[in-house]
This record gives C-alpha cells, sequence and structure tokens, in this order.
C-alpha cells in the first residue's frame, strides 16, 4: 500500500481512483491517512486517529484496530493496555481513498476514549447569544444514535 493518485499505475487505462475495486489508499506526505472510527451496532462516531502503512496493514491482518500516535510517535494497537481493543468488522475508504473508516466492536468495558467516555466525542459546543462570550463544552449524552424497527 503506497500514497497514489489517479495516474498510479495501479489504475487500468482510463481507470480513476473513484471507480477501482482495488484498494489503493493514499496516505499523506506525512505518511498518514486519517481514520474515522464507528461502533459497528449504533454508528455512533467513537474516535478519530490517523494510521500509517503498517498500522492499516496490522489492522488488516489481525482484525484489531491499530494506529499510529502522532504525540508518542510509535505503532499502537488500541485497547493494549486497557482491555478495550477494537475488533474490526469492516473497513470502508472514501471516494479517493484517502480516509479509512473503521466499523468496530468495542471488547472489554465497551468504551473507546482513554477517559473512560463510550466515545472521545463526549462533549458538545455551547454557543453564546453573545460573540464576545467565551465558548463552552458540555456533556453531549450519548447514544446519539436512533433504533429504528
Amino acid at each position: 500500500m503506497t500514497d497514489t493518485s489517479k495516474s498510479s499505475p495501479a489504475l487500468r487505462p482510463g481507470e480513476t481512483i473513484e471507480q477501482t475495486s482495488s484498494f489503493l489508499p493514499k496516505f499523506g506526505s506525512d505518511g498518514l491517512i486519517p481514520a474515522i472510527v464507528s461502533d459497528a451496532t449504533s454508528g455512533n462516531v467513537l474516535m478519530f486517529a490517523h494510521m500509517n502503512e503498517q498500522a492499516l496493514q496490522q489492522t488488516i491482518a489481525t482484525g484489531l484496530a491499530h494506529f499510529w500516535s502522532r504525540s508518542r510517535g510509535k505503532l499502537w494497537k488500541k485497547g493494549e493496555e486497557s482491555g478495550n481493543l477494537l475488533s474490526v468488522k469492516e473497513v470502508r475508504t472514501d471516494c479517493d481513498q484517502d480516509v479509512v473508516w473503521l466499523l468496530v466492536d468495542v471488547e472489554g468495558d465497551g468504551v473507546a476514549c482513554h477517559t473512560g467516555a463510550p466515545s472521545c466525542f463526549y462533549r458538545r459546543l455551547i454557543a453564546s447569544p453573545d460573540p464576545s462570550a467565551s465558548l463552552s463544552l458540555e456533556p453531549a449524552g450519548l447514544p446519539l444514535h436512533a433504533d429504528h424497527d
């Protein structure tokens, strides 16, 4: 898996990245690709992280989510220490293959955030009618996804 573009040799003549059935993830100049992680059952967004080529390969090979920690500068398996592993049920990519989306089941205690919250997106922005006032955050109150019969 390497950085690809519309003129990639992996594409057949006349084929575009949007039409191909080949998985050709496009990593940025920093060697990373954004990864959105959602709960496979509820659809709630759990977290956002980055993957390098090794993290993506490890995720596909093991079925457990791996990421590249920009702050620590190393590969990490999500939940390795907490037991809240992310078991990957499906990997999707967007139209130009520069983002991946993981649909997962959270093992262990079922929390995806290191704070103990079910999702890393546990706060929402509260805007004030006064434009000079500071913006603030409040608990978001999950779940965000409504089940339909």
